[in-house]
């Protein structure tokens, strides 16, 4: 062994340490390593820092803005509706549909994005059905991890190895290459998680409840809201056809006032148009009314502007909770609007939002809020368009906003572009099986167009990115480069032959997978890829046979995390909300990673013969 060798290898190991004691964190252990390697000799600072110049950190990049996309259209959100509508109250169908979904979502997009997404789809789903949630974070983390040996460019560590063999001047893999696998091993981890998900205790027995943010359900019931909505359609014979939306007056006097207008669209679902529009009033828009008094007479107030009472089809209008927000406002200690009534405000000309009620201390007053000066610390709850509240939060010096309810998460930051998402998925995916162009220009040309079709923007775009994940990959890159000038690869390569005492290229498959697992259990699967991928290839190098099933096998094991929390971010997701503990992870994990491992060996030389 020569003195860099030496070197080199103990950087190694004081990274891999580091790795598994978790301090510094992860992405700072790969700049500590990238900023030491090039004082070894080895590499200059120009090879250290290539890795960020790899299409395949870039094309990581993309696939985190394109997921982004699908979230902000509603796509994901859909199919979380999607899957609480399928399961039922079944808890077996709701872990296979669950499996299935974050398996086929998380083919085309990053893992840890689409659990991060799924983790509170999870706990609605678990509150809905009584379901645990311990047992189902666990089937959610294995889903997204299987899901990861569908595509080529479902999870960092196939790109990783894929541009390893590029870098030898091979083939890489295509976009279904690792399609058969990933698809078996999804399947037969679903089937697996059925049973072992008894395996998983229920922790959230006899802990006491949190209590979390209020919900819209909340309010309306804390309000007296219940049975005071009104839909009505204007007609072609209505007064207030043709006149402005912000000119209409329903309220004071008659105990009523609007607070949107409905108007049907030729596609997708209705237009929800904020009240103080300058919009004219279209015959067939129905108007979204609040009976604010209790003795005011629905039919007669339809009758008198020509109007046609509608069904109701959520409480409180809660169906329109994408367009239409509430949240609770304190009048702080130096509001001007201390001493005024709601009704001398204006607070519908001054901030676009409707007061629906009133309280002092505990005490809600919801009818009859209009006359009622207001006090230091009255609460008053609102009612309008999001943008109309989160404007609120930032201009107003007057009040103070306590915190937006529950469903401000489920709030679609571009409503109604989900079939341009799909699209432009369809097109990315399109591109990059058809080999047309390089898949990292694919997802640039990808990312390009959800900009210019209003899926995302720069902000939102630049935030989904996970840096974090994309400075560990660029920093441990420089490893591989040094193991392979210092000898180290090979060096490894030769001991891992030697293991398996020549039993043959399917014991050697197996060896290579428990050493990829093995590292794994301390080391993220992303860095695992990182540095095993050479030792694959320079296997296959010194047999002289194909390196298409050593890199598959690589992929594969450093996919196949399911052993500690550490091994992947996904499963680091999952502890809190499944209130998991080590063991869990072990319990659930040895036996599926050893189905993997045989799955694994006996399929991937079928596909890929040596």
């Amino acid at each position: 062994m020569t003195m860099e060798l030496g070197v080199v290898l103990a950087l190694l190991v004081a990274a891999i340490v580091m790795f598994a004691v978790g301090r510094p964190r992860m992405d700072a252990v790969a700049l500590l390593m990238l900023t030491a390697l090039p004082f070894t000799g080895v590499l200059s600072m120009s090879e250290a820092l290539a890795g960020f110049a790899d299409a395949n950190v870039v094309l990581i990049a993309t696939l985190f803005v394109i997921g982004e996309g699908l979230l902000r259209t509603g796509v994901v959100q859909r199919m979380g509706d999607l899957l609480i509508a399928k399961a039922g109250t079944s808890e077996p169908r709701l872990v296979i549909l669950l499996m299935l979904f974050v398996g086929g979502l998380g083919a085309v997009m990053s893992s840890t994005g689409v659990v991060a997404i799924f983790i509170p789809v999870v706990l609605r789903v678990a509150q809905m059905t009584g379901a645990s949630a311990s047992g189902l974070m666990m089937p959610l983390s294995v889903a997204a991890l299987s899901s990861g040996m569908v595509t080529l460019v479902a999870t960092a560590p196939n790109l990783v190895v894929n541009s390893e063999l590029v870098r030898h001047g091979l083939t890489g893999f295509h976009f279904f290459s690792f399609t058969p696998v990933g698809l078996v091993v999804l399947l037969l981890s679903t089937a697996y998680m059925l049973v072992a998900r008894r395996w998983l205790p229920d922790r959230s027995a006899g802990e006491p409840r949190q209590v979390g943010r209020p919900t819209l359900p909340d309010w309306i019931e804390k309000y007296g809201l219940a049975d005071r909505e009104l839909r009505l359609r204007v007609t072609d014979a209505s007064s207030l056809a043709g006149g402005a939306i912000d000119g209409i007056e329903l309220g004071g006097t008659r105990g009523a006032t609007v607070l949107a207008v409905e108007r049907a669209q030729r596609r997708g679902g209705p237009e929800v148009l904020d009240p103080t529009s300058a919009s004219p009033l279209l015959a067939g828009d129905v108007l979204l009314v609040d009976l604010f008094d209790p003795a005011c007479d629905a039919g007669a107030l339809a009758a008198t502007y020509g109007l046609e009472t509608q069904p109701l089809t959520g409480a409180f209008f809660s169906d329109r909770s994408q367009e239409l927000g509430m949240s609770e406002a304190l009048v702080g200690p130096d509001s001007t609007l201390i001493g005024r009534t709601v009704q001398d405000v204006r607070f519908r000309t001054r901030y676009g939002l409707t007061v629906l009620g009133l309280r002092h201390g505990s005490t809600p007053q919801p009818y009859g809020h209009l006359d009622e000066p207001l006090h230091i610390g009255d609460t008053l709850l609102l009612v309008g368009p999001w943008k109309r509240i989160d404007a609120l939060r930032h201009e107003s010096h007057d009040l103070v906003l306590l915190g937006p309810p529950a469903e401000r998460d489920d709030v679609l930051a571009a409503p109604g572009k989900a079939p341009q998402a799909l699209a432009v998925l369809l097109l990315v995916v399109g591109l990059m099986v058809s080999g047309v162009v390089p898949n990292v220009q694919a997802g640039l040309i990808g990312v390009l167009l959800l900009g210019a079709l209003g899926c995302v923007d720069f902000t939102s775009g630049y935030g989904s990115i996970h840096w974090k994940s994309l400075v560990l990959i660029a920093g441990m890159m420089p490893f591989s480069l040094a193991l392979q000038r210092t000898g180290g690869v090979d060096l490894a390569a030769d001991a891992l032959v030697s293991m398996t005492g020549g039993a043959g290229l399917y014991a050697l498959l197996a060896g290579l997978f428990v050493a990829t697992a093995a590292i794994s259990l301390f080391v993220s699967n992303t860095a695992t890829a990182v540095l095993m991928a050479p030792v694959a290839i320079a296997v296959a190098k010194d047999l002289g046979v194909s390196p298409y099933p050593f890199a598959m096998i690589v992929a594969v094991a450093a996919s196949a995390a399911y052993i500690t929390p550490v091994s992947s971010p996904v499963n680091t997701l999952v502890v809190g909300p499944g209130n998991y503990v080590m063991g869990d992870f072990v319990r659930v994990g040895v036996p599926l990673t050893v189905l993997v491992l045989i799955v694994a060996v006996l399929l991937i030389p079928w596909l890929f013969p040596f």
